[in-house]
């Protein structure tokens, strides 16, 4: 599989995804490693290769190639709809959370293999660590449970992570708060913003507003403004 990958690679693409994703000294990304395969690219080879077992794709995340450990990812995530397999892969997954280490690792994955099966008290746990990448999949998780018409879960992690201060997790929150709002009821995410809007970072306020009706939007950043002032 990694041969496949490699004849997809593309130094340009890859200079530019190391940008993209933050690879420079002190940035979230540090020391990732791109070769410039797409996203599309890399799932037509994880449909290709969509049987390699699940001890190989764990091996295959190890990799320090960012687009080694997407694929795998992406290989886990079919195994993971089957019932049967899918604790193994989540207890396997928690094990390796070092290498699910950028945002778009953690986006193609967390709703899936921790969301599905995850109970409140883990995500609970992973929202409480100083590992960002734990904090990031315990707010994606969440979105098992919104595209079921569930808030409980997404507000229960919202609440822990409000006050976080790493600009990942205010995108994250404010884009599960949106999904609140738009898939279950825009009336939790009203109650959620009458408690939180005056004090939240800016951007996940953004994030969370954005399906609102325009005079609302601009409501909350009002509200919000004047109690910064």
């Amino acid at each position: 599989m990694k041969r496949a990958l490699r004849r997809l690679a593309s130094p340009k693409r890859a200079a530019g995804s190391a940008w993209f994703f933050k690879c420079g000294k002190g940035e979230y990304g540090e020391g990732d490693v791109f070769i410039g395969v797409t996203v599309p690219q890399q799932r037509a080879v994880a449909r290709k290769f969509a049987a390699l077992p699940v001890p190989q794709a764990f091996e295959l995340l190890r990799s320090k190639i960012h687009e080694d450990r997407l694929t795998a990812l992406l290989i886990l995530v079919a195994h993971s709809r089957d019932d049967t397999t899918r604790p193994k892969i989540r207890r396997l997954y928690l094990k390796n959370v070092r290498h699910v280490n950028n945002w778009d690792l953690v986006d193609s994955s967390a709703e899936y293999i921790v969301g599905n099966g995850g109970d409140i008290g883990l995500l609970e746990k992973l929202a409480a660590s100083k590992h960002l990448w734990s904090r990031r999949i315990a707010m994606i998780a969440t979105l098992h449970h919104i595209k079921r018409a569930s808030a409980k879960e997404a507000l229960r992690i919202a609440e822990r992570l409000v006050a976080d201060e790493h600009d990942l997790i205010h995108k994250a929150v404010g884009w599960m708060l949106r999904e609140v709002g738009k898939r279950v009821d825009r009336a939790s995410l009203r109650a959620f913003l009458r408690k939180h809007a005056a004090t939240m970072p800016r951007t996940m306020l953004r994030y969370a507003i954005e399906h609102l009706p325009k005079p609302e939007r601009e409501y909350w950043m009002r509200a919000a403004q004047r109690e910064r002032l």
